[in-house]
C-alpha cells in the first residue's frame, strides 16, 4: 500500500523550495561556481549573478540594490542590525526599545546589549499580540537609539502597526532625537506589505519564501550606519565581509523574484485561512490565539490552543497521519517552557502549553485542510480519553 500523502502545515518554520529556485542554485554550484571577488572570468560571473540576486531582492521590496546586504540568515541579519546599529550610534545615546513578542534572535540580542551598559524597554502587548504605537512614542527618550518592532508575529501572526510607529519615530526625529526603526520583516516579506523604503533596517529571509535555508538580508536604508560584526575582507561594503554564499544568493534571488504583486498570494493566503478557521470550530474547546480581524493577523498563520491535549503530544500524533505542524517558533521546539509569546499576550501556563501554530502555503489545498481538521478532530478525542 503506497503511504498517503504528507499534508505540510509548518510553513512559518519553512516552506519548500520552489523548483526555479532548486534550478537556479544547481546552475550556482555547477557552472557559476567562481569566486565574487576573483578578477578573472568566472569570478565576474560569479559576481554578476549576485548582484542580480540582490536586484531582485530589493524589486520585490521596492528598495534601491545598493540597500541590501546578505547574511547567512534572519538571526544574523537581527543581530547585525541591532547590535550594529546600537554600537554605531552609541555616542547619540544608549536606550533600546522592543517588544515582549520578538523573535529571539532579537530579544537575544537586545539583552546582549545591556551588558555593553544600554537600557532595555521591553512593551507589553495586548491579548491579541499587538503594541500600541502610543506606548512606543512614550517609551521614547532623548538617549533613544533604536526601536526594534516584528512586523509579523512568527506565532500567532500578529500584525503590528509598524506604519504608525515609523510616523512616531518620525516625529521624534524632528525635535532633534535619532531612534532609528528596525523591522524584523521575516513573517511579513511576500505575504504582507512593508514600506520598505520608510524602515531604516529591516531583516528578511530566503527559507521563508521558497528560498534556500542559511541565506538572509539585512536592509539598510541610505544614510544609517551600521557596525560590522565581522571582520575580514571588503565584500559587501566590509559590512558583511566574507566570500558570498553565492547558491544560496541567487536562489533567494529567483524565490524573490516569483513574489507576486499586488497582494494575489496574500488573497489566496487569507481564503484558505478562513477556511480554515471556521472548520476548526468542530473542534470542542479550541480557541484561537492572536487577532480575531483579518485586517490584523498575517494571511499564513492561525494558532490554536486545545483544552485537555498537549500542543507538543498533538504534533506527534498529528506526524503519525503525515500531517506536519508545530507548536511555535522552530527556534525554541526543544524547550519545555510555555511560549513567551503566549505568556506576553496573557494565556495561562495551560493554555500554552496546549497551543499549535497552523502555516499556510500557497501551495496549500483546502482538501489538505479539510483532510487536517478531521484528523486532528479524531486525534484530540483519542487523546482526551487518554487523559
Amino acid at each position: 500500500m503506497a503511504p498517503r500523502p504528507e499534508i505540510y502545515l509548518d510553513n512559518a518554520a519553512t516552506t519548500r523550495p520552489d523548483p526555479s529556485v532548486v534550478a537556479a542554485m544547481v546552475g550556482a554550484l555547477t557552472d557559476g561556481y567562481g569566486n565574487p571577488s576573483s578578477i578573472h572570468g568566472k569570478g565576474a560571473a560569479a559576481e554578476q549573478a549576485v548582484s542580480g540576486a540582490r536586484a531582485q531582492v530589493a524589486a520585490a521590496l521596492g528598495v534601491p540594490p545598493a540597500w541590501v546586504l546578505f547574511t547567512s540568515g534572519g538571526t544574523e541579519a537581527n543581530n547585525l542590525a541591532i547590535k550594529g546599529a546600537a554600537r554605531a550610534y552609541a555616542r547619540r545615546g544608549r536606550h533600546l526599545i522592543g517588544t515582549a513578542v520578538e523573535h529571539s534572535s532579537v530579544l537575544e540580542a537586545l539583552r546582549s546589549l545591556e551588558g555593553e551598559g544600554f537600557a532595555l524597554t521591553l512593551l507589553p502587548v495586548d491579548r491579541r499580540g499587538g503594541v500600541d504605537p502610543a506606548a512606543v512614542a512614550a517609551a521614547l527618550r532623548p538617549e533613544t537609539v533604536l526601536v526594534s518592532v516584528m512586523a509579523v508575529n512568527n506565532e500567532v501572526g500578529t500584525i503590528q502597526p509598524v506604519a504608525a510607529i515609523a510616523q512616531a519615530l518620525s516625529a521624534a526625529r524632528g525635535s532633534g532625537r535619532l531612534p532609528l526603526l528596525h523591522v524584523d520583516a521575516v513573517q511579513a516579506f511576500g505575504r504582507v506589505t512593508v514600506d520598505a523604503a520608510r524602515i531604516d533596517l529591516l531583516t528578511i529571509s530566503a527559507h521563508k519564501v521558497h528560498g534556500p535555508k542559511g541565506v538572509g538580508a539585512l536592509i539598510v536604508r541610505e544614510g544609517v550606519r551600521i557596525e560590522p560584526l565581522l571582520h575580514g575582507g571588503d565584500q559587501q561594503r566590509a559590512l558583511r565581509p566574507g566570500t558570498e554564499n553565492v547558491p544560496g544568493i541567487v536562489g533567494f534571488g529567483a524565490a524573490a523574484a516569483r513574489i507576486q504583486p499586488g497582494g494575489e498570494a496574500a488573497a489566496s493566503l487569507r481564503s484558505l485561512r478562513a477556511h480554515l478557521a471556521g472548520r476548526l470550530t468542530l473542534i470542542e474547546g479550541l480557541s484561537i490565539n492572536g487577532p480575531d480581524q483579518d485586517d490584523l493577523a498575517a494571511p499564513h498563520i492561525l494558532n490554536v490552543s486545545i483544552a485537555g491535549v498537549r500542543g507538543e503530544t498533538l504534533v506527534h500524533r498529528l506526524e503519525m497521519e503525515r500531517i506536519y505542524l508545530s507548536t511555535g517558533s522552530a527556534c525554541h521546539s526543544r524547550d519545555p517552557r510555555p511560549s513567551h509569546v503566549l505568556m506576553a499576550m496573557g494565556l495561562e501556563r495551560e493554555e500554552a502549553l496546549s497551543s499549535v501554530r497552523i502555516s499556510l502555503a500557497r501551495s496549500t489545498t483546502i482538501e489538505e485542510l479539510d483532510h487536517a481538521v478531521d484528523t486532528m478532530a479524531r486525534a484530540v478525542q483519542e487523546l482526551r480519553v487518554l487523559v
